[in-house]
């Protein structure tokens, strides 16, 4: 729909027949300016993003392999053209550009850069070889290149494309773990007798048609967090008048949680081949930050040539070929050749490295980061930049440890308005706030060493699948993958108290603020442990004001200690009972006003705290 009223006319990617007549009418395009080129890049990186988040952000149920197949391979298709149109402006810039040459070297040398990609060539016209090393200054990236190329006709091309287009796709489309549904006898039988009970209790309680009513929405169950948003938006606009209904409400949506439990898909595949190569990145504990830098020593085309106003140019069947380096003969076969020396300044605003930098190659035949071939790395962080040495031309990547953020030292969950709140994860390096408003979430703030960064992503609403995926590319990833818990030491908990804890807290946050406690780490797997306060107000919570909970997904209680007490204690609260979820437990101490927000909060408001909970997975990774 969003496509459609755009009107803009763009293709649908998800369309075959369109995408395809857009990628053949653009391969048959013979303009190969490099204004045009990335003017038309724009637009194509615009439909590698739809089909990325829509492989992102569609329930598994909602999307059939057929359909993930084609878009997977559609966006491999628009990557590779993408590629080639590149190939094609620079081949046409190296032909006909008269206007970049250096008065004091007599090379060519041109910089040409947007928001999306910085394009540097450099074109050995004279063959001097005084002049074998060059830096660009506009953007300070540079090379120093082996006497036996500064002496051939070549250009060099440093090609940096702030996306990633080079790893494989599997890493540019992940997200929230991939959440499976728990397959155990012993908790089936145990949840098969609890909701027996509840519809026992309930049918003697309640008329027989309120307890048809909540017969129905059980059988439906919780497939995933958008059919939650469905159950939830029912269930308020039948039960928005009464406090009673509204424990009905929470009632129903602990019984249904109950039904289908997630998972984390923490068990290794047992098609998973594990790392053996210490020359291979693990991209499983590594991402690359900042985009890939191509780097080729090309063959210089036959430049045009200008006659009587005619500008006549020789067209090459090849298209753009790359310069062998080291030279592939068998007399040159023992020869030792000098490695080619590459400078690149690190982006300054628009990512963040916490620590060095790993710098991999892409190796095309592995399909893998590598980190062989390249050798005497200087850091020099004052500059931003890294110097180090290739032993031939590679594609570049700066990689950084994908969990250096984890685990978290505390994290606070606050409601600021009406279906408002804000979420603070501080970690070892960083303080990351997220606001929540209704259905959207915003990056508020990213403090690093006192100092506030990447401001270019603030202020700006997005979805929690959105913001997940802006905020990885920046280089701040606080949100666990499949494969997190093989990295980072985690405070590992029974997914029965995590992730229903994670329903009831989505359910009160319009109200109730949520902290990290200390004691999470010492009340076993089985429960949890928080601090929760009623907060109606914008400002932060006292700390005399924060009580402690434990809840085991099928019990709540407030505990008698506090965050100052000398030692742990399960014991309960004075004057306090159990409740069977969070939602109850809190109503014993909260006020009539606090209930009233929890039973006006919007069902998307609800389920946007829980999507970006589940992403963070704050109880287990902190």
């Amino acid at each position: 729909w969003e496509h459609y009223v755009s009107c803009d006319g763009s293709p649908d990617p998800t369309v075959l027949q369109e995408i395809n007549t857009f990628m053949s009418l653009w391969r048959e395009d013979q303009n190969e300016n490099i204004q045009f080129v990335m003017e038309k890049g724009k637009e194509v990186l615009n439909l590698i993003e739809k089909l990325q988040f829509l492989l992102l952000d569609t329930p598994p149920n909602e999307i059939t392999e057929k359909e993930t197949v084609q878009y997977q391979e559609t966006i491999l298709d628009l990557q590779n053209l993408l590629h080639q149109k590149y190939n094609g402006a620079t081949e046409h810039l190296l032909k006909t550009d008269n206007m970049s040459e250096d008065s004091d070297s007599g090379n060519m040398q041109v910089v040409i850069k947007d928001k999306n990609v910085t394009l540097c060539i450099w074109a050995n016209l004279k063959k001097n070889i005084r002049f074998k090393n060059h830096v660009f200054h506009d953007v300070q990236h540079g090379f120093d290149l082996p006497k036996s190329l500064a002496v051939n006709s070549v250009a060099v091309r440093i090609f940096h494309t702030h996306y990633d287009h080079v790893s494989p796709l599997w890493l540019q489309c992940q997200c929230v773990p991939k959440l499976k549904i728990l397959d155990s006898k012993e908790v089936t039988v145990d949840l098969k007798e609890n909701v027996e009970a509840a519809a026992e209790e309930e049918e003697k309680a309640k008329e027989e048609p309120s307890a048809r009513t909540e017969e129905k929405l059980y059988s439906d169950g919780i497939k995933s967090a958008s059919s939650f948003k469905e159950s939830t938006n029912n269930i308020a606009d039948i039960n928005e008048k009464t406090e009673e209904e509204n424990e009905k409400k929470s009632e129903i949506l602990d019984i249904l949680s109950q039904v289908q439990i997630p998972v984390m898909q923490e068990e290794t595949s047992e098609k998973e081949e594990e790392v053996t190569d210490e020359n291979i990145v693990d991209l499983r504990q590594f991402i690359p930050v900042g985009g890939v830098y191509h780097v080729d020593v090309l063959q210089l085309p036959p430049r045009a040539k200008e006659i009587k106003n005619w500008s006549m140019v020789e067209v090459l069947d090849g298209g753009l070929e790359t310069y062998p380096y080291p030279p592939e003969s068998e007399e040159t076969e023992d020869t030792a050749h000098p490695p080619i020396g590459i400078t690149l300044r690190l982006p300054d605003n628009d990512v963040i490295y916490f620590e060095d930098p790993v710098i991999a190659r892409w190796d095309p035949a592995g399909q893998q980061w590598r980190t062989d071939g390249i050798s005497n790395i200087i850091y020099e962080t004052e500059q931003g930049k890294v110097i180090f040495e290739m032993d031939t031309f590679y594609t570049i990547a700066l990689l950084q440890d994908a969990h250096l953020n984890m685990p978290y030292q505390a994290w606070e969950l606050r409601p600021s308005g009406t279906d408002e709140l804000l979420l603070i994860v501080t970690t070892a390096f960083a303080e990351v706030q997220i606001q929540v408003k209704d259905h959207q979430c915003m990056l508020s703030t990213v403090m690093v060493e006192e100092k506030d960064v990447l401001s270019h992503l603030t202020g700006k609403w997005m979805t929690p699948v959105h913001l997940t995926v802006v905020l990885k590319k920046a280089g701040i990833n606080i949100f666990p993958g499949e494969y997190s818990h093989k990295y980072v030491c985690v405070n590992k908990k029974a997914p029965l108290a995590e992730f229903r804890a994670y329903r009831q807290m989505a359910l009160v946050a319009s109200a109730f603020a949520f902290s990290w406690s200390k004691w999470n780490l010492e009340s076993g797997e089985e429960q949890v442990v928080l601090k929760v306060s009623e907060h109606l107000k914008a400002d932060s919570v006292k700390d005399e004001d924060w009580s402690l909970y434990m809840f085991n997904g099928q019990r709540a209680w407030r505990l008698k200690i506090t965050e100052a007490s000398e030692a742990f204690s399960e014991e309960l609260e004075d004057h306090s009972e159990f409740h069977s979820t969070l939602y109850h437990m809190l109503k014993d101490f909260a006020s009539n006003e606090a209930i009233d927000k929890v039973r006006k909060a919007n069902f998307l408001f609800i389920d946007t705290v829980y999507q970006l909970l589940l992403a963070t997975r704050v109880l287990t990774y902190s």
